[in-house]
């Protein structure tokens, strides 16, 4: 156990019991604990394996490479449409963490397993997102902005033309294109 982390677990008052039962759940796989994202992060040889976090309505284990796991029982959840890798095991109740321990750890071990290997998900390519006309547009009337988010990494992509595609009015994805238009020339992500 890692000290730092601590924390997290005793400010979750709604889910004490059942973040204290995952977190030994995953300790006993001989993960390393650390403090990432603001969450206990399980990480082997500093390579990202596994989330423990707590939201409203349910706590979760969350798989970063969960696409590639085996799912016999079909209790993995993509939080998403849009979410490539990470899976899910999420739970309500004590009593849920407790059944479920057995499959927690196997869902850890195999998550393992994937890392040792070097296995990767295959992600779909930025290119295969539509491009929404405002943004093309704008793209199309500043060469230097097309540059510049060609030269982002894919993700950055990715994040930017979600985000657009996301407003449902044509004014509000032009909004977004003109907010986020200093960012991309900036070489910067949605969120920096």
């Amino acid at each position: 156990m890692n000290p730092a982390v601590d924390f997290y677990f005793s400010n979750n008052h709604k889910w004490l019991e059942e973040l204290a039962h995952l977190r030994a759940v995953v300790l006993a796989t001989g993960l390393t604990e650390e403090l990432k994202w603001g969450v206990p992060c399980y990480t082997l040889q500093g390579r990202n394996v596994c989330i423990i976090h707590a939201f409203k309505e349910y706590c979760a284990v969350l798989f970063l490479k969960g696409a590639l796991l085996k799912d016999p029982q079909g209790l993995l959840i993509q939080q998403t449409e849009n979410t490539q890798a990470q899976r899910q095991l999420r739970f309500a109740s004590p009593r849920e963490v407790k059944e479920r321990e057995a499959v927690v750890a196997a869902y850890v071990r195999e998550a393992i397993d994937i890392e040792k290997t070097g296995q990767k998900v295959a992600f779909k390519p930025s290119e295969d997102y539509g491009v929404p006309a405002e943004f093309q547009q704008k793209m199309d009337e500043m060469p230097t902005l097309q540059a510049a988010f060609a030269a982002l990494t894919p993700g950055r992509q990715r994040a930017y033309l979600l985000h657009f595609a996301a407003a449902k009015q044509a004014h509000t994805r032009a909004a977004r294109v003109e907010k986020c238009t200093p960012g991309i020339l900036a070489g910067k992500g949605l969120n920096e």
